[in-house]
């Protein structure tokens, strides 16, 4: 039952969907390091140069996975500093509490996890490129 409950949602159009659009615009980083992080915890969700993996093709995790990136594109886009991101300035904060990146994420992107020092530097980098909140 299980089985073809997977196979018909495989059906299902949303979540099939992968776009990257164009970058307008990333922000003036104050140092390659801040970039560097940013790219390794957060452009996935946070910028139009998301990757794709194999199981954002396949239901229900493609679901999941577009949700995250459509909700994380709206919020702050790395990619569309052209316009403005009121975010922003919240993005130190929220890895600073632990908020970013979501815990879901890191379960499939060790690469991702920071170490203490890691996120010590991002969280100075984010203030330093876009204010303390």
């Amino acid at each position: 039952m299980l089985g073809v409950l997977f196979v018909l949602i495989q059906a299902v159009p949303y979540g099939r969907e992968h776009s990257n659009p164009p970058v307008a615009k990333e922000p003036a980083w104050d140092s390659p390091r801040t970039r560097e992080l940013v790219v390794r915890a957060c452009f996935d969700c946070h910028s139009n140069e998301t990757r794709w993996p194999w199981y954002s093709h396949v239901a229900p995790f493609s679901w999941l996975v577009t949700h995250d990136v459509t909700e994380g594109r709206e919020k702050l886009n790395f990619s569309e500093f052209d316009r403005r991101q009121r975010k922003a300035r919240e993005a130190a904060e929220e890895v600073r509490e632990g908020e970013m990146p979501l815990w879901t994420y890191l379960l499939a992107h060790s690469e991702a996890r920071l170490s203490d020092a890691e996120k010590a530097d991002l969280i100075r980098g984010l203030e330093a490129t876009f204010g303390a909140e």
